[in-house]
Order: C-alpha cells, then sequence, then structure tokens
C-alpha cells in the first residue's frame, strides 16, 4: 500500500460521506424513546383504573351509643352486606345487612373496645364508617 492509496482512503472517509447516518439514528433512537415512554404511560395509566374498581362500599352511617350498646343507622350509599363492627384488637361484633334507611339496634360493644376506642365499620377489609367509644352510662 502506497501513501497516495493511503492518503485517499483517510480522504474519503473522513470527507463526510457518512453524514447521512447520524440523522436516521437520531429519529430512530427518538422514535423508540417517544414508544417506550407511551407504553410506560399507558402501564400507569390503566394500572390507575384497574385499582378503582377494587373499592369497598360508600355509605353514610350514624350511631347512638347507650352504654355498651350502638344503634348503627344506614343514612345512604351502597348497601352493607356482612359489616361488622372493629375494635382496637382482633374483636368484632356483627351488623346485620343494611339497606339505606335501616337500623340494627342494640349491637353489643362491651367486647369490642373500651372508652375512648375508635370502633370501625368494616365491609370485605374496607373501613364504611367509624366512632369513638363513649363507655358506659
Amino acid at each position: 500500500m502506497t501513501l497516495k492509496t493511503l492518503k485517499q482512503k483517510v480522504s474519503g472517509l473522513l470527507s463526510g460521506e457518512d453524514r447521512g447516518v447520524s440523522p436516521v439514528i437520531g429519529v430512530i433512537l427518538m422514535v423508540a424513546i417517544t414508544v417506550i415512554l407511551a407504553a410506560v404511560i399507558g402501564a400507569f395509566v390503566l394500572g390507575l383504573g384497574d385499582s378503582l374498581g377494587d373499592s369497598g362500599p360508600q355509605a353514610s352511617l350514624s350511631f347512638d351509643q347507650s352504654g355498651d350498646q350502638v344503634t348503627v343507622t344506614h343514612t345512604g350509599g351502597d348497601d352493607l352486606i356482612g359489616a361488622e363492627l372493629v375494635g382496637p384488637g382482633s374483636s368484632t361484633a356483627p351488623i346485620s345487612d343494611l339497606s339505606a334507611g335501616e337500623s340494627d339496634s342494640d349491637i353489643n360493644i362491651a367486647d369490642v373496645g373500651s372508652e375512648g376506642d375508635t370502633i370501625n365499620v368494616v365491609v370485605d377489609g374496607s373501613v364504611v364508617g367509624s366512632f369513638e367509644h363513649s363507655g358506659s352510662e
């Protein structure tokens, strides 16, 4: 190989014949990044939509306590099926199934909690309402 041949090859590489490759690679990378971002954002949004359907029932409740007896009144919202009163420990008291306007009277909460404890109304693991145990009168 002569010096003249080597000079022609080097000048051919440096002459700019490969300039068109760089913009094409740039466009391909931008399209790939856009597709990946769209897939990640789409999966995140669709994942949030699935979790919204798994929420517990929504209901309005009122509580009337007299000593260790409480009356739970369902004042509106979804029906409460399989609800129970849950105290700070693992103790529970069942509530009859309630639709709007119905009440379950004289539920004994003596074993559920004591004065000052928060008693929750739970349906399928979701807290629907709560009240503070006011103690025996």
